[in-house]
């Protein structure tokens, strides 16, 4: 059985990377660069120069392919909906004409909505072309990544923890490992049909809890800090985000209020076991 995998030195691939192979798999790993990947990989996987944002290129990589992990890099356009859109295409385009058997992507939760959630709703645009291929696909729904708390360190190390989300508001938060772990599982073992699942990490926090895990976790106190909207459209703009660019990012917290409930309720299947405080001593503390 052959298994490719996109993305495979990001948060969630690099960790199904070492899943596959340490499950006796022989994965392909697509890479724009296959130079860039650890040497510690190269004699236990076949990597393959491959840009996803080729047509062309992922047809030929996943030829022969039973099983894909896709995972949609952030391509830096003036349009990230559109962008993902245009891999999706790509993505559906390879699975109905290589006949790939299954196929797993990493959506996110609030694709469901199918408009209105900002980057979110590119991710949604590739469940729909995934789905029309007719081939078997799971839409994995991710919650709220552990690692994005890595993306404003200056922030943490001045004890802010900054957002536009509501401070009162819970919603499932997720090591990238554990999401890892599903989609390993769901790639090595055979399964028909088109489905969604969650993956909602181990419980839902608000930020006002991540703030007090984070005081704990770190020994220096951390303060939950919300920012308006337009505040965090200023601040995007200060760095030179476009329009389109800007709204993508406040989307995913706007679209994502007011009452929002994931498709895919939390249950033994849709829970996780990796725990933030855990996470966070591991993985925040050295950086700060």
């Amino acid at each position: 059985m052959t298994i490719a995998i996109t993305t495979p030195r990001g948060h969630v691939g690099s960790h199904v990377l070492q899943r596959l192979v340490q499950a006796g798999a022989f994965p392909r790993v697509l890479m724009r660069d296959p130079g860039a990947l650890d040497p510690a990989w190269r004699e236990h996987v076949e990597a393959v120069a491959c840009d996803q944002d080729d047509a062309d290129a992922v047809l030929a990589a996943t030829r022969g392919v039973e099983a894909l992990l896709w995972v949609s890099p952030t391509l830096h356009e003036a349009d990230p909906v559109a962008a993902h859109a245009r891999l999706g295409g790509h993505v559906a385009r390879a699975v109905a004409a290589n006949g790939i058997a299954r196929t797993v992507f990493l959506s996110s939760v609030g694709a469901e909505k199918r408009h209105g959630a900002g980057e979110i709703d590119g991710l949604a645009r590739t469940e729909e072309a995934l789905d029309a291929t007719g081939a078997s696909v799971l839409h994995l729904r991710a919650g709220y990544f552990f690692s994005n708390l890595l993306m404003d360190l200056d922030a943490l190390r001045d004890g802010v923890l900054r957002t536009a989300n509501p401070l009162d508001a819970p919603m499932p938060w997720v090591d990238p490992r554990d999401i890892a772990e599903v989609a390993a599982g769901r790639l090595l073992h055979p399964w028909q049909g088109r489905r969604a699942t969650a993956v909602h990490g181990p419980e839902d926090l608000t930020f006002a809890q991540v703030a007090d895990v984070l005081t704990s976790a770190l020994g220096r106190p951390v303060r939950a800090e919300r920012m308006s909207d337009d505040d965090l459209r200023a601040s995007l703009g200060a760095v030179g985000l476009g329009e389109a660019q800007i709204e993508a990012i406040v989307g995913m917290s706007t679209g994502l209020r007011d009452g929002f409930v994931p498709e895919q309720p939390r249950s033994v299947l849709t829970t996780t076991p990796s725990t933030l405080p855990g996470w966070a001593h591991a993985h925040l503390r050295p950086l700060l």
